[in-house]
């Protein structure tokens, strides 16, 4: 499928009442993957603000939250963005991957910032983007499992630059990130939803 056709699909499936609805899904928490290849990341982007723009259009308002400028306000708010850079020059590749982690602390930092974001919006979506750039200091899989104690009102879709194939996350197509069940391959979901 191509990326015109895809975005295409994601419209009709997002915009469904059973879909906005979280209806046929068992009681399962309402995530869902959509993947790309890394290659076309730039046009992703571009696909997923029109997509956003098509369906606030059409009455369906959507938080995105992508990562890594999820990472840079909070650097900016801690006006740590100038330590870091001074790491990245300083130290190790461990070392700085280490600081960053440290300060973007999953339970303590990240979870909560993207809990008041959730919390200050009234929308219908979220999307989660901005993966690829995050890694591996952040990784999908952990954010998904922290996610969905605080991800339930709306159902989330994840825009992920690799593969996925209802079991396992292969980020790039190259590196297996993890583990993980409990989301859809939205990009096999029927459009008659």
């Amino acid at each position: 499928m191509g990326l015109t056709e895809k975005f295409r699909h994601l419209y009709d499936v997002i915009s469904s009442q059973r879909f906005l609805n979280k209806e046929a899904l068992g009681g399962e928490i309402p995530f869902f993957i959509s993947t790309y290849k890394a290659k076309e990341e730039l046009v992703v982007r571009d696909a997923i603000k029109s997509l956003i723009n098509k369906l606030e259009t059409s009455g369906i308002p959507v938080l995105e939250v992508n990562l890594y400028d999820l990472v840079c306000d909070i650097f900016e708010s801690k006006e740590m963005i100038e330590k870091m850079f001074r790491l990245e020059k300083a130290k190790s590749k461990a070392k700085l991957l280490k600081a960053l982690q440290s300060s973007l602390n999953i339970h303590e930092v990240l979870m909560p910032e993207i809990e008041k974001r959730i919390n200050e919006s009234n929308v219908k979506v979220y999307f989660l983007t901005g993966i690829g750039l995050v890694f591996p200091y952040i990784r999908s899989h952990t954010v998904l499992n922290n996610l969905q104690n605080i991800a339930k009102e709306a159902p989330t879709i994840m825009f992920f630059p690799g593969e996925y194939d209802g079991h396992s996350l292969r980020l790039f197509g190259l590196l297996k990130d993890d583990n993980y069940y409990r989301a859809y391959n939205i990009d096999k979901i029927e459009t008659k939803l």
